[in-house]
Parts: structure tokens; sequence; C-alpha cells
């Protein structure tokens, strides 16, 4: 395990965060979390009881230095497709402008992607008045790998209602596949220029093991599950997530943002509650983990809150592993 180097730092303590998804935008980190609520809804695998109403934007200027909350920056009744759950978002920037991207519940509760957008990165955010088209599941997490291709990756089954889809249409009797056969896989799709539209159609983004095959859907310990994110480091593609009911976030390596992807390894243990969801992020020149616990709720698991820890790599680019209940 990874000895670290400082312990973990909560980012608020006056209302529950989870899911942050954390950029550098003019020299400042942000970090835009889901937030959690007690709502009364039943705790079950569907996540039903995750029932967030808005979102907020933190930022700081150091590590070390004062967590701002710049408040409630988008709320469920200002989306006009609005059926219920804002579900963990993720944010970017282009020509000047920042795009929120988030997965909701429509009307008819499916889960989509929509977009909202700002003049400056801490919000408010004003939402297109409809979802992003052939977008489905969750999480969408946006991947800038130059001046002009932006990539989002998304996807998260049980509740986020991956397993319900097959070639990015929906299916009658949607499940999981056999531990057997090949796991379900995140998707990856190129954005269009205008950051509101799917350029293509999403692929799928296929995680190896050593021996070049693909994970088993009963490989539960490694594949993948939800929470996708993307980080380049060293001219190598990392993308990581989480394995969920086994609470591990893992990662995997490839030349390409399309991918194949090399699995190779944990980079977080389990933490208190029942999963995490993630981001890394580089911040005057170190590394850090973003990701959320239930240990200030005393362990409800639909009242999270966002931590944050320096994150080391190895020589040959591999990450040290946390202890993420330490």
């Amino acid at each position: 395990m990874n000895k670290i180097k400082n312990k973990p730092k909560y980012i608020a303590d006056h209302l529950y965060t989870a899911d942050p998804s954390a950029h550098v935008f003019n020299g400042k980190l942000y970090i835009y979390p889901s937030h959690d609520i007690e709502s009364g809804v039943t705790e079950n695998d569907n996540g039903d009881h995750f029932n967030m109403q808005d979102y907020h934007v933190f930022s700081m200027e150091d590590t070390d230095g004062e967590v701002q909350d710049h408040g409630c920056v988008l709320k469920l009744e200002d989306i006009p497709w609005a059926g219920r759950q804002l579900w963990a978002p993720d944010a970017a920037e282009k020509d000047g402008k920042y795009y929120l991207y988030f997965p909701m519940k429509d009307k008819n509760d499916i889960f989509r992607m929509g977009v909202a957008i700002s003049q400056q990165p801490e919000g408010p955010f004003v939402p297109e008045p409809t979802p992003i088209d052939g977008s489905y599941s969750i999480d969408p997490a946006v991947f800038q790998d130059n001046q002009e291709d932006y990539y989002m990756y998304f996807g998260g089954i049980w509740g986020g209602q991956l397993q319900r889809y097959r070639d990015n249409k929906a299916i009658e009797v949607g499940q999981e596949p056999a531990d057997h056969e090949d796991a379900l896989c995140p998707k990856v799709v190129k954005l269009s220029k205008d950051m509101k539209a799917f350029a293509e159609a999403p692929r799928d983004l296929v995680i190896l093991d050593e021996n070049g095959t693909p994970l088993k859907a009963g490989d539960y310990d490694r594949r993948y599950f939800e929470g996708p994110w993307m980080h380049k480091y060293n001219g190598k593609y990392y993308f990581s997530y989480s394995t969920g009911n086994t609470h591990k976030i893992c990662y995997a390596v490839s030349d390409s943002p399309y991918g194949p992807f090399e699995y190779k390894g944990i980079i977080l243990t389990s933490v208190v509650g029942w999963t995490t969801h993630h981001s890394i992020v580089e911040f005057k020149n170190k590394w850090y983990l973003f990701y959320h616990d239930s240990q200030p709720s005393g362990g409800k698991t639909w009242l999270r809150s966002v931590k944050f820890v320096e994150i080391d790599y190895h020589e040959d680019g591999t990450i040290s592993t946390i202890e993420g209940k330490d």
C-alpha cells in the first residue's frame, strides 16, 4: 500500500457531496460533485435513495487552503426534461465556455445525459432544453485530448441502466451477461465541436487482462461497474473506474483514447460506504485522487463526503495503491 504523504482532506462539512470531478481552470482547482441529501427514499440496488436535486461547485487556490462553495449552480426544477435524480456530473472548458454534463432520469424514468452552459467555471449553468441525442446510462466523464478533441466516457450497471443496452440500443429484457461471458463495457464517444452532441455512435471501451483477453462479467474484482475517468500521464491514457459491488477503484492503460486498455491494478481499496466514484487531476505539479466515503455520516451510503489525497506513480508508470479506510 502507498504510504500516504498527507492525510486525506474533506472538501466540505456543511453539506454532503459525492462523485467528485476535479479540473484545473484558470489556475484554480474546481470540483464538480453530486449533492447528497436525506430524502427518505428506501435504500435499494437501483439507487433510488440517491435522490439528488441540485449541483454545487467548489474551488480552491491551493490544496492546503480554503475550499470555496460557489453555491447551487443548477437545479432539477430548472431542467425542462427533468424527471428525477441528478447523479454524478462532470465539466469541461472550450473557447472560454464551460459545460456541465450530467445524467438524469427523464419523465419516463430513463437515464439520459444533459448539458448546461456557463461563461465561468463556477456557474451558474443554463441547461439545454433536451438531453443529448443518443445518450443513455450515467456517469459522464469528459476528457480533452488536445485543442479540438473531447471524448465522453460513460456507463454504469444496476441502477445506471447500462445492462439495458446492447450496441447502443435498448433491449427488451436487459440484464448483465453470465459470469463466463465478456463483461459489459463502458462507453466512449467523441463530442461534437459545439460540445452539445455526440459526433459519432458510442463505442465499447474494452478492458483486457494480462493475456490480452477481455475481462469477464464474473471477474468482479476487475470488471467495470461505473464511475469512469480518463487522464493522461507520460503519453499514456489511463482509464480508471469503480468495480462497484467489490468496492475498488481500478485502472487500465492504453496508447489510444478508444483503447483497448490493459488492466494494471488497484488505485483505491474499499472505503466506508458501499462504493466510491473518483477523479484524478494534476495540480501544481502534483497528482491528486478525489473520491468520497460515508465516514462523516456514520456509514450512510447515501450521505457521502468528498475527500482528496496525493497519489504516486512508480517509474514504470504504475500507480501506488491507497488504503481506502486509512
